[in-house]
C-alpha cells in the first residue's frame, strides 16, 4: 500500500514524514471519541500540534513552519494519512492550514508572529470565513460589508458554513470594501473571536459532524491593522489560499479511499460465502480491481498537482482535476466497500459507515465537482483554440 512513495514525486524527507505520520496515527487515532465534537477537535488540535505535525500547515520557519514556503506534498501526505485513520483529525489539519493560509501568504510580520506560531503549536484554532448565505461557489457575490471609519473597519453581514465556527480563536474574513464591483473591492481581515459585534454561536449540523457555524457581524469594529494584504486584493488572496489547499482535499479523499479498499480486502478475505471466501467470487474481485485502479489514478493526479505546485508552476487546472477525480472516485470506492460489507457496511459506528458520511462533503467544499469542471474547461479553452490545436 505504501509503494507509491517510491514515485519520483517524493524525496527522502517526504518518505520519512510518511513513516512518522503512520506511526503517530496508528498510536493515537484508532479510538478518537467523536461524541463531543467541539472538545474532540480541541483535543486533536493540541495533540497534533504537540506532535509537531501542524508545522507543515504553516509557511515560515520563523513562525513555526517546517519550511519557509508551504510544501504541498507534505500537506497532502499529512491529510491523506490523517483521513485514512480518522476524518476529524484530517479536518483539524485542513482547517489549521486553510484558516491561517492567507496570513502565511499576505500577513505582516506582526500578524504572522501573533497567529502562526500558535497555529503550528496547536495553541490557536484557525478558521476561514468566505462563504455567505447567498454566495458559495459565486464568491464574488458576497455582501458582507467592511466600511472604513477613521482608523477602523466596521463589519456588517453574515458568513455561513464556516468550519471551526464557534471554537476558533480567530477568523480570516473576506468582506466587500467597495473599491469595485464583483471580485474587485473585496478585502481580507483577521477577526479575533470574542470581538464585540461578532456572534458565532449559531451552529450547523451535518452528516459527518464537525464544528460549523454561521457568523453574524453587527457593527463589528476592528482596527485597520487587521487588514490582510492590500485593500481590494481579498479575492485574489482567497483564490491563492484555495490553490494551495485544494490539492490537499484530493489527498484527504485519497486517504479515505485507501482505508475503504483496505477494509474491503480484509473483509472479502475473511467472509465465508458459498463454500469459499467472498474474495474468491469473480464479482467481488472485479469490484476490488475497480477500487484499486481508482485509488491509484487519484494518487497520480493528486501528487502530480502537488509536485508541480512545489516546483512553482501554476496548477489551477491540475489541482481541479485532482480534486474532482479523487473525491468522486473516493465516493465510489467507499460505496463499493459498503456493498462488499453487506448489512454490516451501514451499521452505525462501523468504519465503512463513517467513511460513507465523511466523504460526501469533500465533493462540495473548496469548490464542488461542477465548479472544478468549469475550471478545467476554462483552462483548456483559455487561448481560444481547440484542444487538438495546442502544441504538445
Amino acid at each position: 500500500m505504501m509503494t507509491y512513495l517510491s514515485w519520483p514525486f517524493f524525496d527522502d524527507a517526504h518518505r520519512a514524514l510518511a513513516a512518522e505520520l503512520r506511526g503517530w496515527c496508528g498510536a493515537n487515532l484508532n479510538h478518537v471519541d467523536h461524541h463531543d465534537t467541539d472538545n474532540a477537535c480541541r483535543a486533536l488540535v493540541r495533540a497534533i500540534g504537540g506532535a509537531g505535525l501542524l508545522r507543515y500547515s504553516v509557511g515560515g520557519t520563523a513562525y513555526g513552519g517546517e519550511y519557509d514556503v508551504i510544501d504541498t506534498r507534505s500537506i497532502c501526505l499529512v491529510r491523506e494519512t490523517m483521513a485514512e485513520f480518522d476524518g476529524l483529525a484530517d479536518f483539524v489539519c485542513a482547517m489549521q492550514g486553510l484558516g491561517s493560509g492567507a496570513i502565511t501568504l499576505a500577513g505582516t510580520p506582526a500578524q504572522q508572529e501573533k497567529y502562526l506560531k500558535g497555529v503550528a503549536r496547536g495553541e490557536k484554532i484557525a478558521a476561514f470565513a468566505l462563504t455567505e448565505p447567498d454566495s458559495g461557489s459565486d464568491v464574488a457575490a458576497m455582501r458582507l460589508e467592511a466600511r472604513r471609519e477613521s482608523d477602523d473597519y466596521v463589519l456588517n453581514g453574515q458568513k455561513t458554513w464556516i468550519s471551526n465556527g464557534g471554537i476558533a480563536d480567530f477568523y480570516v474574513v473576506f468582506a466587500r470594501t467597495g473599491e469595485g464591483t464583483g471580485s474587485r473591492g473585496i478585502s481580507a481581515f483577521v477577526v479575533d473571536s470574542g470581538t464585540p459585534g461578532l456572534d458565532d454561536s449559531k451552529r450547523l449540523e451535518v452528516i459527518a459532524p464537525h464544528p460549523l457555524a454561521t457568523l453574524t457581524f453587527k457593527d463589528c469594529r476592528i482596527p485597520a491593522s487587521a487588514l490582510l494584504g492590500d485593500p481590494a486584493e481579498g479575492f485574489k488572496l482567497a483564490m491563492r489560499t484555495l490553490d494551495i489547499f485544494r490539492t490537499s482535499v484530493a489527498a484527504a479523499a485519497l486517504g479515505m479511499a485507501r482505508r475503504a479498499l483496505r477494509e474491503a480486502v480484509e473483509r472479502t478475505q475473511s467472509r465465508q460465502m458459498f463454500g469459499t471466501t467472498l474474495s474468491a467470487q469473480p464479482l467481488a474481485q472485479a469490484m476490488l480491481a475497480d477500487m484499486a485502479t481508482m485509488v491509484d489514478r487519484s494518487a497520480l493526479l493528486t501528487y502530480r498537482a502537488a509536485w508541480q505546485r512545489d516546483q512553482g508552476e501554476n496548477v489551477t487546472c491540475e489541482a481541479a482535476m485532482a480534486k474532482m477525480t479523487a473525491t468522486e472516485d473516493a465516493q465510489q470506492v467507499i460505496d463499493m466497500a459498503v456493498q462488499l460489507f453487506g448489512g454490516a457496511g451501514v451499521q452505525v459506528g462501523g468504519i465503512t459507515e463513517s467513511l460513507y458520511r465523511e466523504i460526501r462533503a469533500l465533493r462540495i467544499y473548496e469548490g464542488a465537482t461542477e465548479v472544478q469542471k468549469l475550471i478545467i474547461a476554462r483552462e483548456v479553452l483559455k487561448d481560444g483554440r481547440p484542444r487538438e490545436a495546442l502544441p504538445l
